[in-house]
């Protein structure tokens, strides 16, 4: 029996022997908890200036231009650059973004107009980061530990999704929204003090300077392989159409439960949560594609259940079902991504998945806000849930290669088991010989929290 649970437990290997994944981690724990904790609190703080979900859906509006620019730009940054300094430069300037909000949160009368500035800033600054953050992974985690690092990076978000959101709805309640800012510009500051420590990570010896040429010579790789695009194009339509949470404070009245709003923000990590913590079993999986599409299809079958139902406790507990299913697709992505895409080309295609990321939710904020004004908040879940298992079925049935992908079997799979691993910290030699040009990839999914 304890050999079976212990077949269950995550593989802890990348974090006894990687130093720079350690850093990674904990930095990343830091900033999680700050970033969920002003995830909880913008929100709200609009929905009490204005008392209308269209205003709150509207961050999804504001974040989409700038994340979408820097996204793709901080794609190219990260395979020309040093991606360490990428990564401590964004995270000073969200820091700053945070104690923005704080400062205008003590204001006696705060304004509105600043949430949404500061909510696009922060858009931008993580779409110049996240490419960079999560390239760095696959250099410095070795290609057989890439789905364990994985599954330690949920569990991590996880950890940091469950006590933010449920710490915030406590703090927003009873000490108002500054003091939860006052943690977010906490966090950053110690963030940014663990991301000095990091080993340089300069670009390869051949890098190709930001340029549109660059980015293009990205999307012709990800454009040829139709793997890769139906991950992205599956986890942009789940969140389009399924991405319930800026209706949460209205969904939290309606069923007259307004204690259970940060329970609601962390539901889903405490699925994604039981699910990583029995990620053992990853290490076993070889057909990715299937996990993928899987794990969207039962986010949104959760998502549809709980828009459907009118008891808060079954609602929590299909929004910890839907945490699972994302977790699930969200290693099948995370997997596929960093053990098939060249490192000289990784940064410019995490700048995509960046789109696919976090593009889907931000368009998913709008849609769900709209709806909810138009038809009433739990029929805009609920649609909305149904809308993304139909919209996985039909990708699915375009792009079959996922539904057969196998990384036993699979070219660019084997190109990267076999490339030449380069100590951490370094360049990588070079792109491996079935690249067609250089190239660059993402990481693990709904981690990364969009408002500061």
């Amino acid at each position: 029996m304890s050999r079976k649970l212990s077949a269950l437990l995550p593989d802890l290997t990348p974090w006894r022997s990687v130093r720079d994944f350690r850093l990674l981690w904990v930095q990343g724990l830091v900033t999680y908890f700050g970033s969920f904790m002003a995830m909880v609190a913008l929100p709200l703080q609009i929905k009490d200036l204005t008392d209308s979900p269209l205003a709150v859906g509207a961050m999804g509006a504001v974040e989409l231009v700038p994340l979408v620019v820097c996204g793709l730009y901080g794609g190219a940054l990260a395979d020309a650059v040093d991606r360490r300094r990428v990564i401590l430069w964004t995270e000073a300037g969200l820091g700053c973004l945070a104690l923005v909000l704080l400062v205008n949160a003590l204001l006696p009368d705060p304004l509105l107009w600043p949430l949404y500035v500061v909510a696009a800033a922060v858009s931008g600054l993580a779409g110049l980061q996240r490419p960079a953050l999560d390239s760095l992974i696959a250099r410095i985690v070795p290609h057989d530990q890439l789905p364990a690092a994985a599954a330690l990076n949920s569990l991590r978000w996880n950890v940091g999704a469950i006590a933010g959101p449920a710490l915030a709805g406590v703090v927003v309640a009873y000490a108002a929204h500054a003091c939860a800012y006052a943690v977010t510009v906490v966090g950053f500051a110690v963030s940014v003090s663990l991301c000095t420590r990091l080993a340089p990570a300069p670009a390869s010896h051949d890098a190709t300077k930001p340029s549109l040429r660059s980015l293009a010579e990205g999307a012709r790789y990800a454009w040829s392989r139709p793997v890769l695009l139906g991950t992205y194009a599956i986890d942009m339509a789940a969140m389009f159409f399924a991405f319930p949470n800026t209706v949460f404070p209205f969904l939290a009245d309606e069923l007259d439960a307004d204690w259970s709003l940060g329970l609601m923000y962390a539901a889903g990590a405490v699925g994604s949560l039981l699910c990583s913590l029995t990620s053992g079993w990853t290490s076993r999986v070889h057909r990715h594609g299937l996990l993928v599409v899987g794990g969207a299809a039962a986010w949104g079958l959760a998502v549809a259940a709980a828009g459907w139902f009118s008891n808060v406790w079954l609602v929590l507990l299909c929004l910890a079902a839907a945490g699972a299913g994302d977790m699930v697709s969200g290693l099948g992505r995370s997997t596929i991504w960093n053990q098939t895409i060249p490192d000289a080309l990784r940064g410019r295609l995490a700048g995509i998945e960046v789109l696919s990321y976090s593009v889907g939710p931000q368009l998913g904020q709008l849609r769900a806000g709209a709806a909810a004004g138009w038809t009433g908040t739990r029929s805009a879940i609920w649609s909305g849930g149904v809308a993304c298992v139909a919209s996985v079925a039909a990708l699915a049935a375009v792009l079959p290669k996922i539904l057969t992908y196998d990384a036993r079997t699979d070219e660019h799979a084997e190109a990267g088991a076999t490339s030449t691993r380069r100590p951490c910290g370094r360049p990588a030699v070079g792109p491996r010989p079935e690249a067609p040009v250089p190239r660059g990839r993402p990481a693990s999914r709904r981690p990364p929290p969009r408002p500061v």
